[in-house]
């Protein structure tokens, strides 16, 4: 079931959302400026503006079932000092920056639980439920994009580690792509793969939070 039918979801989840894919892609351009590779730079992309970013397929698939993508940051690996570093580290980025900041929302929102800083009116509730949209957002792209399916992120993951002579089968399996996510979603081994998995971070996630701050996020997860 989409998330379209509860107002306020709707509410918290638009800053969310746009705090989630922009960070996503600008870490994807400033880790390829990093490594010598202006393309993003140059189109535009290395920037936090949300709208640079936006795709509007991925956002309304992120709308309706929970999970989708943002405009990929362009990137030339020809550019890179390091070929096989900069497409793994570059490709990894973004990920990897979902995945922070879905901690450090549930780091910080034990904290201002433990302060006792949300009170139950309704924009405090409303608060609340954008922390918790923004954790669970971060966490799912994450994992979402680090599937090794093209065009994710884990397919150039992947294809940063294999060998040239492989690179060939990566390429017919590339076309087939667009398939693979639509039959992985009408059967539902989508959600089977991403749920326990989003899950399972967060659980290692509120631990640490725990530990830190005495208070666990995880029971207002919909994890």
């Amino acid at each position: 079931m989409g998330i379209l039918n509860n107002p306020q979801t709707i509410i918290a989840i638009i800053p969310a959302l746009l705090i989630a894919l922009t960070f996503h892609e600008y870490a994807h351009a400033r880790v390829a400026y990093a490594y010598g590779d202006r393309t993003a730079l140059m189109s535009g992309r290395m920037t936090l503006n949300p709208i640079s970013h936006l795709d509007p397929i991925g956002t309304l698939m992120i709308l309706l079932v929970g999970f989708g993508w943002a405009r990929p940051v362009p990137i030339n690996p020809r550019m890179f000092r390091d070929l096989r570093g900069g497409l793994l580290w570059v490709s990894l980025a973004g990920p990897l920056t979902n995945f922070a900041l879905g901690f450090l929302t549930m780091l910080v929102l034990a904290f201002i639980l433990g302060a006792g800083f949300i009170g139950m009116g309704t924009v405090g509730e409303l608060f609340l439920l954008f922390m918790i949209v923004l954790i669970q957002l971060n966490i799912i792209l994450g994992i979402f994009n680090l599937l090794p399916i093209p065009p994710l992120d884990g397919s150039k993951i992947l294809a940063s580690q294999l060998p040239p002579s492989s690179m060939g089968i990566y390429q017919q399996i590339e076309a087939y792509a667009p398939l693979i996510l639509i039959f992985l979603l009408v059967f539902g081994i989508l959600g089977a793969i991403l749920w326990p998995l989003a899950g399972l971070i967060v659980s290692i996630f509120d631990v640490v939070v725990s530990a830190v701050t005495g208070i666990s996020i995880a029971p207002y997860l919909m994890f």
